[in-house]
């Protein structure tokens, strides 16, 4: 982990901003600053924020704070960001970070899929700078910031059929069918999902290590699909890996009865992106040549995109060359960061 201080300065920085603009699209620079900084490419983080500068805004106006006895009406609500921002920030000042963590946790899983499953990566790269280095201020900051946005874009859906699917998490993405109609935006598509595949393995687990491996059994899934099967949709598809691998960086710190939860969670998010966005048929490919993990990482800071930097910091958590192949997609599928 950072510790050349880099880390913090960005991310007071961009405390400033706030987690969305135009009232819809997310502000992804924290999560790509801390990928930068964990795969010790801190000299590179403001050069690149730099870039992606036009496209912050200001810090949203509060409406009202957000109390525990008036917290539930406000969850779900987009206008009441600051609200949330600022309630986290309380509490992580007066409590332990993990135990506001698990406090919240089960509140806000239910939502995961709430601002296009952005605010819960944010929320994974937080937690991950959290459990590597030391607790500073922005950092602790940074995680007020995605538990607020979480809270905020808290997205619900109502109960999915179990449609026939299959024991391993690779064979269950596939048996995912397209939606028939697949356009408008996130939430117009995520309203058109009423079933997803059940995987098998998965949905039968009771035990915390069973789902962590589980779990990252299906982030590994994800990452090696998104090379056959991202140019369906080249940057959405990303969050079919991202989403689930944030689950999984943030298990280290939540007691072990929500691991369980946590792992159903990430499959549903998972499969319902997958739904959503997927490609009727896949397309071999193969990467052009050999490189190593130094090299995938240098190609998506060059490139610049932000899910780009983020798909492959997932595939250099996954390892090996199949996930290698889908940074490079990436690389390939996405427009450069301008």
């Amino acid at each position: 982990m950072d510790t050349t201080g880099v880390l913090d300065e960005a991310l007071q920085r961009l405390h400033g901003s706030g987690p969305e603009r135009w009232g819809r699209l997310t502000n992804h620079a924290p999560m790509v600053v801390e990928a930068l900084a964990a795969r010790g490419r801190a000299d590179s983080v403001h050069r690149w924020l730099d870039l992606y500068t036009h496209r912050l805004e200001d810090f949203p106006s509060g409406v009202e704070p957000v109390t525990a006895a008036n917290w539930r009406p406000a969850l779900g609500d987009p206008r009441r960001a600051a609200d949330w921002i600022d309630h986290f920030g309380r509490a992580l000042a007066e409590r332990p970070w993990r135990e506001v963590l698990a406090e919240w946790w089960p509140r806000l899983l239910p939502g995961v899929h709430g601002g296009a499953t952005h605010p819960v990566i944010r929320v994974g790269h937080a937690v991950r700078t959290l459990l590597a280095g030391e607790a500073t201020g922005p950092r602790l900051a940074e995680l007020a910031h995605g538990l607020g946005y979480w809270a905020a874009r808290h997205h619900p859906v109502p109960h999915l059929a179990a449609l026939p699917g299959a024991d391993g998490a690779a064979a269950a993405l596939d048996a995912v069918e397209p939606l028939a109609e697949q356009d408008g935006g996130f939430d117009d598509r995520l309203g058109r999902v009423t079933g997803l595949p059940v995987w098998t393995a998965a949905d039968a687990v009771t035990d915390p290590a069973e789902a962590h491996r589980r779990l990252t059994e299906l982030v590994r899934a994800a990452t090696h699909r998104y090379a056959t099967h991202g140019h369906g949709e080249p940057t959405m598809l990303v969050h079919a890996a991202t989403a689930p691998n944030a689950v999984l960086r943030t298990l280290p710190a939540l007691p072990r009865e929500l691991w369980v939860p946590s792992l159903r969670a990430a499959w549903t998010a998972s499969a319902a992106v997958t739904a959503m966005y997927a490609p009727r048929a896949p397309v071999a490919y193969a990467p052009p040549g050999t490189f190593t993990p130094e090299e995938v990482l240098e190609q998506a800071l060059a490139h610049g995109d932000e899910h780009v930097v983020k798909l492959t910091d997932t595939a250099l958590d996954v390892g090996g060359e199949q996930a290698l192949a889908a940074a490079l997609r990436c690389v390939e599928l996405s427009e450069p960061l301008t």
